[in-house]
């Protein structure tokens, strides 16, 4: 996602590149689809839907929603039949009224110089989108003229609303926004605080600030009931680690995102060969309100199991430079290892936590033979 769009210099790119090649790899299976992409889109296809009529009924969202190119054929359709339509309307009226014919040379006609289609195309277009060349007037001789042009102003005022409202909110969309928030590409578990965590970096590449900006993680797994009802998304709620008490963060500088595994965690029975076994997508959302313009905007990414790397941290980039506080981006997703149990967090609680592991690690490193208890084998390993 950092190298989206050619949003960041190529140098960083070639920078995250490398830095996969320094990832451990792990033997790739067979896994099921991500219920989120890495840019954000959600991967879900709505299929067998019956009342397609329901999306008329919002013809303004609808339009937005399109694609680009579907939505400027329509801006140029809907103008171009509409000059059509009233193209027909003014010749009919000329026709009506014997404008016509060439031997009524001397009578008032309803608009002056209409001899054919084509010069009643060019008055369409002279009305609806006020040009006024002055070859080409209405007269006070047909009511049926007046009325007409009446409606199409009225006509082209309702037009110009609708496609330019829509090719605006088209193009001020929040999700451009998010084009320069970014996230590692890797989510991180090791130790933090004497506690395992869930961490992961996001960074904002604009100088203009995300305002009320808060952060939201769900893990998407197969779940089910105690009734035994399958349910092939189970979005569990995964709270983040905020001193403030909630997930309001101020996105100045780059922030590594952490969660604590403890027993409220979904994450709590899951150790780093499950990882390996299971399928866990842990979804990112960042909201807020865009500084510049008052538009809330949102960014999401999500981390399958291959994606979180067991035993590592992610390397400092922030450090002071002249006075002021200097940004690298290159090392934005760079991470290195650090002692970490292999085990799940409910385990390594059961064997007595962190300080335990560490104690019995650093003891093991010394080659100590002098013990009065022989201690019990434990399978949390290093990772």
């Amino acid at each position: 996602m950092l190298s989206r769009k050619g949003l960041i210099p190529e140098d960083f790119v070639v920078t995250r590149l490398a830095e996969d090649v320094l990832q451990p790899k792990y033997k790739t299976k067979q896994r099921k689809a991500r219920f989120v992409a890495k840019n954000g889109a959600c991967n879900v296809a709505h299929t067998n839907i019956r009342e397609q009529g329901r999306f008329l009924q919002d013809v303004f969202t609808t339009l937005v929603d399109l694609k680009w190119l579907h939505t400027l054929f329509i801006f140029t359709m809907s103008f171009l039949c509409s000059w059509l339509l009233f193209a027909m309307i003014w010749w009919l009226i000329a026709f009506s009224h014997g404008d016509l014919d060439a031997g009524r040379a001397d009578a008032v006609p309803c608009v002056t110089d209409i001899h054919s289609f084509s010069s009643a195309f060019l008055f369409s277009i002279e009305v609806q989108v006020t040009i006024g060349f002055g070859g080409r007037m209405i007269t006070e001789e047909c009511a049926s003229a007046v009325l007409a042009l009446i409606v199409q102003n009225i006509v082209g005022l309702v037009i110009n609303a609708i496609m330019l409202g829509c090719i605006f909110m088209k193009t001020a969309q929040a999700n451009r926004r998010a084009e320069t928030l970014i996230f590692s590409k890797h989510a991180v578990v090791s130790a933090r605080n004497g506690r395992l965590c869930f961490m992961f970096r996001l960074g904002d590449l604009r100088k203009s600030m995300i305002i009320s900006a808060t952060v939201r993680m769900q893990l998407v797994r197969r779940g089910g009931t105690d009734e035994g009802e399958v349910l092939p998304l189970e979005q569990i709620d995964i709270q983040t680690d905020n001193p403030v008490g909630t997930n309001a963060i101020f996105l100045v500088s780059p922030l590594i995102i952490s969660h604590v595994i403890d027993r409220s965690s979904p994450l709590y029975d899951v150790s780093a060969a499950d990882l390996q076994r299971q399928d866990l997508e842990v979804i990112v959302v960042l909201e807020g309100v865009v500084e510049t313009t008052g538009i809330t905007t949102q960014a999401r990414t999500s981390y399958v199991c291959d994606e979180v790397l067991w035993g590592q941290r992610f390397v400092p980039i922030v450090s002071e430079e002249d006075g002021m506080y200097a940004v690298d981006y290159s090392k934005f997703g760079n991470t290195v290892k650090i002692p970490t149990p292999s085990c799940s967090a409910k385990q390594l609680d059961e064997e007595g936590g962190l300080a335990r592991f560490r104690l019995r690690e650093s003891a093991a490193a010394r080659g100590s033979v002098r013990r009065r208890i022989k201690p019990q084998q434990s399978t949390c390993k290093e990772e």
